[in-house]
């Protein structure tokens, strides 16, 4: 696949196939990434692959933590405390799109949670991708773990693979570290569900908007 068409065809997957994916291919994908650029070549990411019992027992800590009313310590602030324009009405039409097309109703408050559990069920995915970074760092290894990010879902995409980065797997990272042994210095940075995508799926039918390039970009010469 050529990279542009990889760039604009990648999209978040919020519904899989529970079709195996073969570990060769999630090797294959993370030696493609590992190629992703670094200041002074630091390369400062660790990744965790879960899958099988591994991945089952991990959603059903995250559901419970959720259902017992357990509150959200992640390791860092991803979304603004206050939210404002243009941010907020993207952030509204997102998740209008989400409801839309499942076909949830404004106040069906079940069904809104079962489809934020969703997350912690990676959405049927059979892999679970669980990124770190070690709390020492600073800023500027949190933009090479970005570029490393994009280029597992890149390098996904060219493989026939679909992927949903998750910040809501991120919610409890301790409840995370616990279950697989990680350092406490090691920091969750988010997670990414990676699988084939359910092309029938409702979830799978709809695109998000992009803003135009002269939205955000100044020309100087």
């Amino acid at each position: 696949m050529d990279i542009i068409d990889a760039i604009t065809s990648r999209h978040a997957c919020r519904a899989f196939l529970d079709t195996p994916v073969d570990h060769k291919l999630v090797q294959k994908i993370l030696d493609t990434a590992r190629w992703s650029p670094s200041g002074t070549n630091m390369q400062p990411w660790q990744v965790a692959v879960v899958s099988g019992g591994s991945r089952r027992s991990l959603t059903d800590k995250l559901i419970a933590a959720r259902e017992t009313g357990q509150q959200e310590n992640p390791d860092y602030p991803y979304y603004p405390l206050d939210w404002y324009e243009p941010y907020k009405s993207r952030r509204r039409a997102t998740g209008l799109a989400l409801y839309s097309a499942l076909n949830i109703q404004r106040g069906d408050t079940e069904r809104q949670k079962q489809a934020w559990y969703d997350n912690y069920r990676f959405f049927g995915a059979p892999i679970g991708l669980m990124f770190f970074i070690e709390e020492r760092l600073s800023q500027g290894s949190w933009v090479d773990m970005g570029m490393f990010i994009q280029s597992v879902m890149l390098a996904a995409t060219g493989l026939g693979l679909a992927t949903c980065p998750q910040f809501a797997l991120a919610e409890y990272p301790d409840i995370v570290r616990a279950e697989l042994a990680i350092p406490p210095e090691l920091k969750l940075v988010t997670g990414m569900s990676l699988g084939y995508a359910d092309p029938a799926h409702p979830l799978n039918s709809y695109r998000l908007e992009r803003v135009p390039v002269e939205d955000f970009t100044r020309w100087y010469e």
